[in-house]
Parts: structure tokens; sequence; C-alpha cells
């Protein structure tokens, strides 16, 4: 059998990583797994095809805001190597947080979604268990070809709280978007409750 290559490598880690959900969020009662859970995972499939793992982060600006930019590379022994970027914003008044604490939190949310991106992690269902249903782990498709319909977000309550309470553990706004129907004004708001 003769040597796989760099791409067959990192095929074969893409579909093997399992990464679970370590982490439970009591407030909005949902599972979710963080950069760790990621990483502990990751490590022995990646010794397995002799690939090396690099993360960098960088602070950035634009227009007077900050963020994160965290780069994942992947390399094998021959020097062939794939990458992801993600970048996460960081708020340093935050309130409870320290600057450092605020920088290490968007490191770490940014670093967990340039691994997902590298190694196909997907984490579109911790935005539906906000909504306290339990989730199966077998995967579904929806085979249906009718459009989905989304609701509309109220503007307080407790689908607003999930809301809220997500995007305060790192959820992106994106993923909001994919379950409900936010109004720029509703957004604003967020963006101010979380700003705080």
């Amino acid at each position: 059998m003769s040597e796989l290559t760099f791409q067959e490598k990192l095929t074969k880690v893409q579909s093997e990583l399992k990464a679970p959900k370590n982490q439970f969020n009591k407030f909005g009662n949902y599972k979710y797994r963080n950069c760790e859970d990621i990483l502990e995972a990751l490590k022995p499939v990646l010794a397995k095809y002799s690939l090396a793992l690099k993360i960098t982060d960088e602070p950035k600006e634009i227009l007077g805001m900050l963020y994160m930019n965290s780069r994942v590379t992947v390399w094998d022994t021959e020097g062939t190597t794939a990458e992801s970027e993600a970048q996460a914003f960081m708020t340093l008044d935050k309130k409870g947080m320290s600057s450092e604490q605020a920088t290490g939190s968007a490191s770490s949310y940014a670093r967990k979604y340039a691994l997902n991106g590298l190694f196909l992690i997907d984490d579109t269902k911790e935005i539906d268990s906000m909504d306290g249903r339990q989730q199966s782990n077998a995967t579904t498709t929806n085979t249906s070809s009718a459009p989905k319909t989304k609701t509309r977000l109220p503007n307080s309550g407790a689908a607003f709280d999930k809301v809220k309470a997500f995007l305060e553990n790192g959820g992106s706004m994106e993923e909001v978007r994919k379950k409900y129907n936010v109004s720029t004004e509703q957004e604003n708001k967020l963006n101010s409750l979380l700003n705080q």
C-alpha cells in the first residue's frame, strides 16, 4: 500500500475526528464544545497521520474596533500545508471582564472557528439547543423541498434571553439569523446589552 498524500491524510483526519460537546451552559440549557475540547480530540488523530498543528493569534484593528485573527495551520513531514483563519471582535470594556480575559476569550473563540473551518467541525446544532428541545446524536437531513421558515425574534421574553445568553457565550449573530428573523433594531439592542 502506498503512503497517503497530504490531502488524503487531511481528509482522514476530517472524517475520523470526533470532538464531543463536553461543556454545558446551564442558563441556555445547551451543550457546546470549546477550543480545548477540539484540540484534545484532534491531537491523537493528527499523530496517527504524522501531521503537525500550529495556531497563531494576531490582534488587529479595523475602523477603531479590535479583533483577534487566529490562523490554524496543519502540515506533514514534506512541508505541505493547509490553513484556515477566523476572527472574533474583542470588547475590552465588557462588564466583569479584564482586558486580558476579553483578549483570551476572543482568541479562544477565533481559534475554535478556525479549527472548525479546517477540520470541518459542524457547530450548527448549538443555536437549536437554545429552545430547550432534546438533541439527538443522530444526524438528520432535511429532504423536504419546502423552504425552512424562521421565527421572528421577540423583543423580550425567554427566546430573547436565550439568544442573549447564546451570544454572551461566544455564539454568533449569523447563527441566530439562521433560526430567527432579527431586525436591525433587535441586533443593535443585543449588541448594546452585550457591551454593557
